[in-house]
């Protein structure tokens, strides 16, 4: 069910010398920052003369525009899409405008036509550009996933058959779609309505995508050994298609294993807010509330078409429908978590970082079982506070054991294009969640939303800590909020899921040094 268009690299060379690969390209795909022309050197007279007398023609391709598609006698195809990125010269860009021109141009280039454009991508020379290639790679192949229900009433869009990437090496070019598919995987699990893509159906197509990959699937139907999890999905159980599940995706390499990574995705396939009722049309696009758990699925399936040595991943989807009826779980209740911690519900419109403690409760207990050199991760599109602090941009934070790891992270995913906002944990955020009496180890949240609570997206953290039962003791733990990016535009309801942060994860998770 995924679909990924296949990716080659080509030698830096090879459109100036006209290879039998380059003609077998339909269109030239050139992302460059301005002044364009001077990017199209070393492309052929062709292009070069083409490029010159169209900034002659028309001056906004000085400037960041919308793409251009110029017939070109003696390109590939007869067609160059010229998409320019801007400057880039101030000291606040970054890659993204890399990624953003090429996915404009390469879609540009499939609707004029073509079906095997060739991408050529010029950035300046600045470290925040060192994969500026890769990134438009990414961004041309994510540009031509279409969502799954059109896939199966076959009303897709017509797609490329392959992209080619000047001066992408083949090794690397095999990678990038490696991390093509993991991506794929997560935005047919995230983007996919919540009928079609129901817990338990989210559960077979993890089956069917991990199918003779190595990867070991654990789909555990009964939920009681996950107290918080039960209970948010207690209204749910009372329609057999809605019943929540847990999923444990186990990676392991051949050979030595010298680390263990353990993510906790969070898997709302729907969130009406529960009996705390979503209103005002704040329920539509909330399908994508599973987000976490399509990245955390992909993050896996990319390592696995990879092949990375030396790491083990476990992957932990909690699925679940936040649904309303009679069984529903109210604020009020107290309930232990599977970590033992006594748990007042606060909100049942915060019921991610339920999900995510009994799922880091079961990280922390693996990681305490034998594991090598083991590491926590959450991923949740947990609050709308992210958005409302950060933007487009994933909150980070984490425990002091972990703060080398996110410095490394952090560095990694500047330069893939997923570029994080970094808090800390503080003692208001423990305050916050703070038992009131003797009856709790812990509150949920308060009663109002995140976006309209100080610190909404950090106090959480706080209480995943306890929850979980990490707190007090030494394993690294990381949480990566995606409510502000696993979604284009921030559009929950029509906006293209992303995929972060899939390449950066992947990134750290290879070894790719930071420096």
């Amino acid at each position: 069910m995924v679909h990924v268009t296949s990716l080659a690299g080509l030698p830096a060379n090879a459109l100036a010398e006209a290879t039998a690969a380059t003609a077998a390209c339909d269109a030239v795909v050139l992302v460059a920052p301005s002044p364009i022309a001077q990017h199209a050197g070393g492309l052929g007279a062709a292009v070069g003369a083409l490029v010159e007398a169209a900034v002659r023609a028309d001056c906004a391709l000085e400037g960041k525009c919308a793409p251009l598609v110029l017939p070109a006698p003696g390109v590939p195809g007869g067609r160059l899409v010229l998409a320019p990125t801007g400057a880039l010269s101030e000291e606040v860009d970054d890659v993204r405008s890399v990624a953003e021109a090429a996915a404009a141009g390469f879609a540009r280039a499939v609707e004029a036509g073509a079906s095997r454009p060739l991408l050529v991508v010029r950035a300046p020379s600045a470290p925040r550009f060192a994969r500026a290639i890769e990134v438009g790679a990414l961004a041309a192949l994510g540009s031509q996933w279409t969502p799954l229900e059109a896939r199966e009433a076959e009303m897709a869009p017509r797609s490329a058959e392959s992209v080619a990437v000047l001066g992408l090496p083949e090794a690397r070019a095999r990678e990038l779609a490696a991390i093509e598919v993991g991506r794929a995987l997560c935005r047919d699990i995230t983007g996919t309505e919540p009928e079609r893509m129901a817990p338990r159906r989210v559960a077979e197509m993890c089956e069917a995508a991990f199918a003779r990959t190595g990867v070991l699937v654990k789909i555990e139907r009964n939920v009681d050994d996950y107290p918080l999890i039960s209970a948010v999905s207690r209204a749910s159980r009372v329609v057999e298609r809605h019943r929540p599940c847990v999923v444990r995706l186990d990676y392991r390499p051949r050979g030595e294993i010298r680390r263990t990574v353990l993510l906790a995705g969070k898997g709302v396939t729907y969130d009406t807010g529960g009996v705390d009722l979503k209103t005002d049309g704040n329920m539509a696009g909330m399908s994508r509330d599973k987000g976490g758990a399509g990245a955390v699925a992909g993050l896996v399936r990319a390592a696995a078409a990879l092949g990375l040595e030396g790491v083990r991943i476990v992957g932990l989807l909690g699925l679940v429908r936040n649904s309303i009826g009679e069984e529903s779980y109210v604020s009020d209740e107290i309930i232990r978590s599977r970590a033992g911690v006594r748990v007042r519900i606060g909100n049942t419109d915060a019921e991610g970082r339920l999900i995510q403690a009994d799922l880091l409760a079961l990280a922390r207990e693996l990681a305490m079982s034998g594991a090598a050199d083991p590491i926590l991760f959450s991923v949740a599109t947990l609050t709308g506070h992210v958005y409302r602090a950060h933007g487009p941009y994933t909150g980070a934070i984490c425990n002091s054991a972990a703060r080398p790891e996110l410095d490394r992270l952090d560095v990694l995913a500047e330069r893939w294009g997923e570029p994080m906002e970094r808090v800390r944990p503080r003692r208001e955020d423990y305050a916050f969640v703070a038992p009131r009496s003797c009856a709790e180890d812990v509150v949920s949240s308060n009663r109002l939303a995140s976006v309209s609570t100080p610190r909404g997206h950090q106090f959480p953290f706080a209480f995943l800590d306890i929850a979980s039962g990490l707190k007090g003791g030494t394993l690294p733990f990381i949480h990566l909020d995606i409510g502000g990016v696993g979604v284009d535009s921030v559009d929950w309801q029509f906006g293209r899921p992303t995929g972060v942060p899939i390449p950066s994860l992947t990134a750290y998770l290879s070894g790719e040094s930071s420096s």
